[in-house]
C-alpha cells in the first residue's frame, strides 16, 4: 500500500509541474499579443533593404576593360565575358557580358574586385520569374537602372527593424 501512495504523490507533483509550465507558457503567449505585426502585405508593402544589402548586380558596358577578374573570383566562375582582340590597339574589345541569377549566390566577389567599378550591387530583389532562362541577364538587362521603391508613391514602404528600435 505504501508504493501506491508514493506513486501518487508523484502522480501529483508531476500534475503540479505540468499545469506550471503551461502556466508559464500561457503568459508567454499573452505578452506577445501587443506587439505589432511582423508581417507585411508584399505587393502593396514593400521591405526597405539594409544598407549592406546584395541584390541584383548592375553593369557598366562603358567601364568594362574586359580583365575577367570577376570569373576569376567568382566561386562557380558564373559572369560570361566573350571579347575580341584588337590587334592594331593591342587592347582586348568587350562584345558581350551575362549573368545567370538562377545560378548566382549573390556573394559581391565580382564587384569587390572589380578594378574599374564596372559592377556594383543594387537594393533590388525582385529577381523571380515562371522561366529560369529570363534569368541570364546580358550587358543590356544589368544596365538597366534599378528602380527605387521609395520613390514611388503607389507602394507603402515599410521598415519594422527601425521602427522597433526606437
Amino acid at each position: 500500500m505504501f508504493p501506491m501512495v508514493t506513486g501518487f504523490m508523484n502522480y501529483g507533483q508531476q500534475t503540479v509541474r505540468a499545469a506550471r509550465y503551461i502556466g508559464q507558457s500561457f503568459m508567454i503567449t499573452l505578452s506577445h499579443v501587443n506587439r505589432l505585426p511582423v508581417t507585411i502585405q508584399y505587393p502593396y508593402e514593400k521591405s526597405i533593404t539594409s544598407e549592406r544589402f546584395r541584390g541584383r548586380i548592375h553593369f557598366e558596358f562603358d567601364k568594362c576593360i574586359a580583365c575577367e577578374v570577376c570569373v576569376r573570383v567568382c566561386p562557380i566562375d558564373l559572369p560570361v565575358v566573350d571579347w575580341r582582340l584588337e590587334t592594331d590597339i593591342r587592347k582586348k574589345r568587350l562584345l558581350n557580358y551575362s549573368i545567370d541569377f538562377g545560378i548566382c549566390i549573390f556573394c559581391g566577389n565580382c564587384v569587390e574586385y572589380c578594378p574599374t567599378n564596372c559592377l556594383s550591387m543594387t537594393e533590388e530583389y525582385e529577381l523571380s520569374t515562371y522561366d529560369r532562362h529570363e534569368l541570364n541577364y546580358n550587358q543590356i538587362a544589368l544596365g538597366r537602372l534599378p528602380v527605387s521603391i521609395i520613390g514611388d508613391y503607389t507602394i507603402q514602404t515599410s521598415n519594422y527593424e527601425l521602427n522597433s528600435n526606437k
